[in-house]
């Protein structure tokens, strides 16, 4: 039975025929092709919604991480530059006191280099002593040097002349030690009452002879007042002679000489001073010792010389030379008996080489053969 088409509006049946089937296909298929348009734009749209929301979420979240990356950048910048402007203050801080003690290293070098000119240029004029020490108290400012970093704001206020000072003095225990290698030299520690240093006099035998001490200054002016202290110190220190060695003598002085019961020089005369003084001492100990109970040592003398001790030690001597010189005579004359009997014998050798020679010369000749002994003949001695 052909299947009928009920009209939507007049509700009217009727057949379909092939017309109508055609217009109904075509409209059939234009719906569906609608509805597949349809159908596949909501598909992209909902699907273009879904890939850009997935989209802005990602980006959102990419914006977080970076937003969270970049909070954390900041506050590590910050860090870094809090650590730098640390840095910096530190090395800011140092360079100043790098700064500083290369200004004091660079004047003390300037000095230092003026002083060696200046030397340089009078070295020829100077005499070897002063030269000397000159040398020591640069190389004692140069050891300083090594110590300056340390121990600047400890001897910025403090002068030259302590070091001067300590620089000649010494310079004058090396040069006693080395001039007189028989005494003993001792230097006075620091904070100790008394002279710089002392001598103790020796002979050739290591007898103590006396003591010399010596007192160093290196300043502009003399002051009277050492005297007076160095006498105090020879009294305590019971020396026989007391030298002050200064670079300033005093006004009415131009050489060395003694003054008040002091000996007072410049550092360049001490070592002849020193050696006029020295034997000096030696020779009042001698003296002293020679007189030092003379008549005793008289009647000690005359007591050995007469004892029988002596008596028996000068026998045994003699007894030892008498057996040496007849032991000497002896064998003097067993040599010459030797001689004697040599002799002897020689003039028999000879005898008979002339009986045999004069022999030969009769039956050759005295040309044919040389029988002499001696390298001359007998009748041609010197």
């Amino acid at each position: 039975m052909p299947s009928t088409i009920v009209c939507p509006h007049c509700h009217q049946e009727f057949e379909p025929n092939e017309s109508i089937r055609e217009e109904i296909r075509k409209e059939v298929n234009q719906k569906a092709e609608e509805w597949k348009k349809k159908k596949e734009k909501e598909l992209e749209e909902n699907l273009r919604k879904n890939i850009s929301s997935d989209f802005e979420s990602k980006l959102r979240l990419l914006e977080q991480i970076n937003k969270d990356n970049e909070e954390k950048l900041k506050a590590s910048r910050q860090k870094e530059l809090e650590f730098l402007q640390k840095e910096q203050a530190l090395n800011t801080k140092e360079a100043e006191l790098d700064i500083n003690i290369q200004k004091k290293l660079n004047e003390e070098r300037e000095k230092l280099s003026s002083e060696i000119r200046k030397i340089e240029e009078q070295k020829t004029s100077l005499k070897e002593n002063e030269y000397q020490l000159k040398l020591k108290e640069l190389e004692k400012q140069l050891e300083d040097q090594k110590k300056l970093a340390e121990e600047m704001k400890r001897k910025a206020d403090q002068g030259s002349m302590q070091l001067q000072g300590e620089v000649q003095e010494l310079a004058l225990e090396e040069m006693l030690r080395n001039a007189f290698p028989f005494d003993l030299i001792e230097e006075v520690g620091k904070g100790v009452r008394g002279a710089d240093c002392i001598q103790t006099v020796r002979n050739n035998f290591g007898q103590v002879c006396g003591k010399i001490i010596y007192e160093s200054k290196r300043t502009k002016d003399f002051s009277p007042d050492w005297i007076e202290k160095l006498k105090a110190d020879m009294r305590n220190q019971k020396a026989e002679v007391a030298v002050i060695v200064t670079q300033a003598m005093p006004k009415d002085m131009n050489s060395f000489g003694a003054k008040e019961g002091v000996w007072i020089c410049t550092f360049s005369e001490v070592k002849a001073l020193a050696h006029i003084l020295r034997d000096g001492i030696i020779k009042v100990y001698q003296v002293s010792k020679v007189h030092e109970n003379k008549g005793d040592k008289m009647h000690l003398l005359y007591d050995y010389l007469t004892s029988t001790e002596f008596a028996e030690q000068w026998k045994a001597i003699r007894e030892g030379f008498m057996s040496m010189k007849l032991s000497i005579q002896k064998e003097r004359d067993a040599m010459e008996k030797l001689w004697k009997a040599r002799e002897k014998q020689l003039e028999k050798i000879l005898l008979n080489a002339a009986h045999i020679q004069g022999s030969v010369e009769g039956i050759a000749g005295t040309d044919a053969v040389d029988l002499n002994l001696l390298e001359n003949g007998p009748d041609e001695e010197e």
